[in-house]
């Protein structure tokens, strides 16, 4: 899949103009900001992932508004993303091209409708910046283990649009959060593989492309394709 990269984020609106919410962005859109630290390693692989993912489902350029980027805490600002991160997204035959690291800044959660991270402590450092982030940041293998208790029957259908069922979706995973706890503390982490050889790269290629999809199958109301 070959998509342009404005903003760091796809999505198949004017995001300049029409109908405005909070944070500057068309009401008919949904943006979804993968976090980790260096933004090179993790951050990428999920971002890419997730809109492969994406058009996996539901075509190309027909994404519905979903908007896809990502950050770091301490992200390398204009850095090219990790040769291993690269060729992990060769191998699931995601596009790895127009990538440049990012620090993680205010506008960024601000304008984030879902935030997911790789880890607790990146979850604690989004929801400490403020702007009411708590009950639409998550880690991402939390997020899909609250999704995974989610009746999708009661979300909204597809054709009433991606936005309204991805916000439906958000929704309901923040009210089950207190109700379905991890098994363990170390369930909720994706752990960093920056200077691991390209087979650690591969092992968490494997558990972020798990984690993704039941996600964007809640998402999209449509499973992988076999």
């Amino acid at each position: 899949m070959t998509a342009p990269d404005a903003g760091r984020g796809i999505g198949n609106g004017d995001e300049t103009g029409g109908h405005m919410h909070q944070g500057g962005l068309p009401r008919d859109s949904f943006r979804i900001l993968h976090v980790s630290t260096g933004n090179v390693c993790r951050s990428p692989i999920t971002e890419r992932l997730t809109r492969h993912a994406l058009a996996d489902r539901l075509g190309d350029p027909l994404w519905g508004g979903l908007i896809v980027e990502s950050a770091g805490t301490w992200g390398h600002e204009g850095a090219p993303m990790e040769a291993n991160a690269e060729a992990v997204l060769a191998d699931f035959g995601a596009d790895a091209s127009g990538f440049t690291g990012r620090e993680l800044l205010d506008e960024h959660v601000i304008m984030a409708d879902l935030v997911l991270t790789a880890t607790r402590d990146h979850r604690a450092q989004v929801i400490s910046m403020g702007h009411s982030a708590g009950l639409r940041t998550f880690t991402l293998k939390e997020f899909t283990r609250l999704v995974k208790a989610i009746d999708t029957a009661t979300l909204p259908p597809l054709e009433d649009g991606v936005v309204a069922r991805a916000r439906a979706l958000v929704r309901a995973a923040a009210a089950l959060r207190g109700w379905l706890l991890a098994p363990t503390a170390e369930a909720d982490e994706v752990y960093d593989p920056y200077g691991a050889p390209l087979t650690f790269f591969r092992a968490v290629g494997d558990e972020i492309n798990e984690a993704i999809d039941p996600v964007v199958t809640a998402l999209t109301g449509v499973p992988a394709k076999t």
